[in-house]
């Protein structure tokens, strides 16, 4: 079930929350929010919610033994404890995401003609398995205390707001509102706008934008002229921002509605200065779970040079696997881990203090980055960069922008949602709600009256689009 869809905006929503703020204990509430979820993620593929169940189990469990040993001085104990979480949770992963990519890579080195697995992807597994690997390790750290309740373990990793495609959310950032959290109006006015917004990003930019790139990308390299190539890359680096982006609103926003508080995932990213900065701003919930769970464990950057790139290189390619079981995503990873590098030791802040060259140089490197992303294969990627730096003629393909975008029928529809992508990424929705505050009370109303009628205006126009049975696909669905 996505939030952008018509059953989700006009019966689920709806729905849970008129129950859940008529319930009036705390328990209720979350008992709701827990069957609710549950039914959320078996929409979805109910063979697959037992899978959910049993890593909440390894997790609740896990984190009572951890708990337990430590109590009683057993450190040995409770560092077993943590190895056989990770183990089995990693190995759930494992299994149901990189089996076949394992199985194929070895017939291919060894000659074999072993089968290949064919399992369909959980959906969200990357996403509650690391939320609740975060738990387990936050227990062994003693970062937070080890919950005996399993119903309230469950409600964390299964609330069904950032259940699918997060952001990843920490235990400890929830922990006290599980079981003490007031919603207020504020909270209710706040997180219906911000759910609003996120929604209008997905249904108006995103959605649009993704005719022309899918299209695009449909094509061989060499039937692309650079300019649909280019047209191609644009689209998708516009996509995949307000995509996520608007998922992690929508879900931040629902997750206030109920009182619970999840942190930023993104920090207007393309307007970052460095690579370096990039990665500060984007999908900030799984870089920052990178960083504390593995990057700083294996020594960080207090290190020597060599252990240092050894340790960023590690990062990296984990990163790329865990976005998908396949060499483009390594290949993607490791691009970035040679670009943090390099800025680290070469040219990083000369290039962070030139304006306006540091943000076109961090958006070609982010462009590129979502080229290979996007592909299909490596082959695929690097015909599609050589299309965009003239490999296959200017402007001479086979196939134009203009042909995609008629045969797509948004040409208007995507010239107006790239303007609205371009001008939201520069950061200007921060640089308003900045100055919004400076403002004088009576000044501040007019303000918030004119928000809210645009909210009701996104709002109408993202329900018109989802009902008209338009093109409405999740990228983060399939990680």
């Amino acid at each position: 079930m996505l939030f952008s869809s018509l059953i989700f905006v006009s019966l689920f929503f709806p729905l849970f929350f008129a129950l859940y703020y008529l319930l009036p204990k705390r328990s209720l509430k979350n008992a709701l929010l827990l069957v609710f979820s549950l039914f959320f993620y078996a929409w979805g593929r109910v063979v697959y919610l037992p899978l959910i169940l049993a890593a909440s189990l390894i997790g609740w469990g896990g984190g009572l033994a951890i708990g337990r040993f430590r109590e009683k001085n057993r450190n040995g104990c409770a560092k077993a404890s943590l190895i056989v979480s990770l183990v089995l949770l990693l190995g759930l992963l494992g299994v149901f995401k990189y089996a076949g990519f394992f199985v194929e890579n070895l017939n291919l080195i060894a000659h074999l003609e072993l089968p290949v697995p064919e399992i369909v992807l959980p959906i969200g597994i990357s996403f509650y398995t690391f939320q609740i690997l975060s738990y387990v390790a936050d227990v062994y750290r003693g970062d937070v205390a080890a919950q005996k309740n399993l119903g309230l373990v469950m409600v964390y990793l299964c609330a069904f707001p950032q259940l699918i495609a997060g952001p990843v959310v920490r235990y400890k950032t929830v922990e006290e509102e599980l079981t003490r959290r007031e919603v207020t109006r504020d909270d209710v006015y706040a997180g219906l706008r911000r759910f609003v917004t996120g929604l209008g990003k997905k249904v108006l930019i995103a959605n649009v934008a993704a005719v022309a790139a899918d299209g695009i990308f449909g094509y061989e390299p060499s039937s692309c002229g650079t300019v649909a190539a280019w047209i191609g890359a644009l689209a998708y680096t516009i996509q995949i921002y307000f995509d996520f982006s608007g998922y992690s609103d929508m879900a931040i926003g629902m997750g206030r509605m109920m009182g619970f508080h999840y942190l930023e995932n993104f920090n207007d990213p393309y307007t970052a200065v460095s690579v370096t900065d990039f990665w500060r701003r984007w999908h900030i919930s799984m870089s920052s779970f990178f960083r504390d769970y593995v990057y700083i464990p294996l020594g960080g950057n207090r290190v020597s040079k060599p252990r240092w790139v050894f340790n960023i290189a590690v990062v990296w390619m984990l990163t790329g696997l865990w976005h998908g079981a396949a060499w483009t995503f390594v290949l993607w990873g490791v691009y970035y881990g040679v670009f943090l590098v390099l800025e680290r030791l070469l040219w990083g802040k000369k290039i962070a203090g030139i304006p306006v060259l540091n943000r076109l140089y961090t958006l070609l490197i982010v462009v590129i980055g979502w080229v290979i992303f996007r592909s299909e294969s490596l082959t695929y990627a690097f015909g599609m960069l050589r299309a965009m730096f003239g490999g296959y003629g200017l402007g001479s393909g086979t196939v134009t922008w203009g042909m995609i975008l008629e045969r797509s029928g948004v040409n208007v529809l995507f010239i107006l949602a790239m303007i609205a992508g371009i001008v939201l990424s520069t950061g200007i929705g921060r640089r308003l709600a900045e100055r919004r505050e400076q403002l004088p009370v009576n000044r501040r109303t007019v303000w918030e009256i004119a928000a809210c009628v645009l909210s009701a205006v996104v709002f109408v126009l993202s329900v018109v689009s989802i009902a008209s049975g338009s093109y409405n696909p999740f990228i983060y669905f399939q990680f």
